[in-house]
């Protein structure tokens, strides 16, 4: 597969978390607003990319029977260290994200790209590679975050997007959209859209 490939298709075509339905839970539990979403995502894309390196770097010398443990020091290392930056130049967000950032270590789409990808591979690939995959959950993040702020709460990044005349006007902002449930619906309403474009993910084909 070409650097290209290895890049990009994780937007779309071989998406984390619409194709092959990893990163679940903290879709659920950071996108009712748009800025922790955005953050979540970055520290993915962070975390994932510079393990994946780390893991393509010394994948030769670790013993086989301990590479999930080697793996998971390695995510936990760069956790603190993206988690240390969050507090220390974020506080708010880093509040509101909580122990998500945390569970980062035990994120399926970290554990799956280490074993599947960066153990098998150079480090510039595998640093493609953990960009891509990276963006591709953000992106998701990004798109739930967006639609369950604004319909939720009527604002984006904490700014009043909708304007007052529509509420003097009777419009109530819908309180579901908050409620982690709601993520699960926009996912499902993302994965359709994805599928019915790209015809080739359908299951019947």
């Amino acid at each position: 597969m070409s650097n290209k490939n290895v890049f990009f298709n994780p937007f779309s075509k071989s998406n984390p978390v619409l194709v092959q339905i990893l990163g679940i839970c903290s879709v659920l539990a950071v996108t009712a607003k748009l800025e922790p979403a955005i953050v979540m995502g970055l520290s993915v894309i962070a975390v994932l990319a510079f393990s994946n390196v780390i893991i393509s770097l010394i994948r030769n010398t670790i013993p086989t029977n301990i590479r999930i443990i080697v793996q998971l020091v390695v995510v936990a290392g760069l956790v603190v260290i993206v988690s240390q930056l969050l507090e220390a130049y974020a506080y708010d967000v880093s509040k509101q994200l909580s122990v998500f950032i945390g569970l980062i270590i035990t994120n399926c789409i970290l554990m799956g790209r280490l074993e599947a990808f960066a153990m098998a591979n150079r480090p510039w690939p595998s640093f493609l590679d953990g960009v891509g995959n990276g963006i591709g959950y953000s992106i998701i993040l990004v798109i739930t975050g967006f639609f369950r702020e604004l319909l939720g709460s009527g604002t984006l990044l904490g700014y009043q997007v909708i304007p007052q005349c529509l509420y003097d006007a009777g419009y109530v902002n819908n309180g579901l959209m908050i409620l982690p449930p709601m993520a699960l619906i926009v996912v499902a309403c993302i994965i359709w859209a994805q599928r019915s474009y790209n015809k080739d993910l359908q299951e019947n084909q």
